[in-house]
């Protein structure tokens, strides 16, 4: 984490690009700031601004463009605070709001422009989170999101998990986490432990966008965390210029399900200021997504889903098509 590039022109310079386009990444950048490991940074090809791992993380003028239909909080997480840190917006779980970091800064994160601030779940408050999950029987699975909860300190990650598991009624605690994909190296010994001594069946949900994404020391990670009894799941975000092809999605599928990891997800984009020009339609993702279907047994294929404020779970592209 020390050694993650911050300064566009250190990335440009790491990946020969173009210097004009520079002044334009400072702009994106200081609205919402680079963040990008350096091993992240290897997976890319040199001098290729269409590197499908660059596209993730490159700021653009873009980006500062207001667009109509897009806004600060597009999934309302805001509407959803029930205690401070705790959004409960579905029956049975509830998910707690860990950190404002992240190892990895991606141009279309749908909180980009969230106030951890005022929404981050902290010791301060923890009888009243605990509290509150205590008092709704029907709470089987408590989720950890951020930023990366795997930001937090095995220390602090080790209380939060004690603290859940007071609650008799919570089976399942789940992670979010792009961690073990962009710096899978935090995947130690200690962190398996703390997963296999918990009494709560632990699930992990990968963020993983691209095949390129998936190479040796991810399998490793997955590996170990497979042994310990953690469940793995991913979840990708649909992308133009990124993954907006069937025969990628497909093979992401693919790499991921031979190391281990389940295809869970495919989520059309959230839509936050910022982030309009990743967007598929609706139209183009349903072609795809049927193409998808084609390529893969029914098992690999992720649920295309987009979350709308209000609705009762993910709303699947199913449902969305017919309205």
């Amino acid at each position: 984490m020390a050694e993650v590039i911050t300064d566009p022109a250190d990335l440009f310079r790491q990946l020969a690009l173009d210097p004009m386009l520079i002044p334009g990444a400072n702009s994106a950048a200081e609205k919402f700031s680079l963040r990008v490991p350096r091993r992240y940074v290897d997976l890319m090809a040199k001098g290729d601004l269409d590197d499908p791992l660059l596209r993730q993380i490159l700021p653009i003028s873009q980006e500062l463009a207001v667009c109509e239909g897009f806004s600060d909080d597009p999934v309302g997480d805001a509407n959803s605070v029930a205690e401070h840190g705790l959004l409960h917006k579905y029956h049975g779980r509830v998910l707690l709001i860990t950190t404002a970091a992240c190892a990895i800064h991606c141009r279309f994160c749908f909180r980009r422009n969230f106030s951890y601030s005022d929404h981050l779940a902290d010791p301060v408050h923890w009888h009243k989170t605990v509290a509150y999950i205590a008092s709704h029987p029907e709470i089987h699975e408590v989720i950890l999101s951020g930023g990366d909860p795997l930001m937090m300190s095995d220390q602090r990650l080790s209380g939060m998990l004690q603290l859940v598991a007071t609650i008799g009624h919570v089976k399942r605690i789940r992670i979010h986490s792009r961690m073990p994909v962009v710096l899978p190296e935090r995947i130690t010994p200690p962190l398996l432990e703390l997963f296999a001594q918990s009494r709560l069946k632990v699930v992990m949900v990968l963020h993983s966008n691209h095949p390129n994404e998936v190479v040796d020391d991810l399998a490793e990670a997955t590996k170990q965390l497979t042994r310990v009894g953690v469940t793995l799941l991913n979840q990708s975000v649909l992308l133009k210029g990124v993954n907006d092809d069937s025969s990628i999605l497909a093979a992401l599928s693919e790499q991921l399900f031979a190391i281990g990891v389940m295809p869970y997800y495919l989520h059309l984009l959230d839509r936050a200021q910022g982030v309009a020009h990743f967007e598929v339609s609706e139209d183009n993702a349903s072609k795809l997504y049927h193409q998808l279907m084609a390529k893969l047994p029914g098992y690999l294929v992720p649920r295309m889903v987009r979350e709308i404020e209000g609705a009762l779970a993910k709303v699947p592209l199913s449902l969305l098509e017919l309205e």
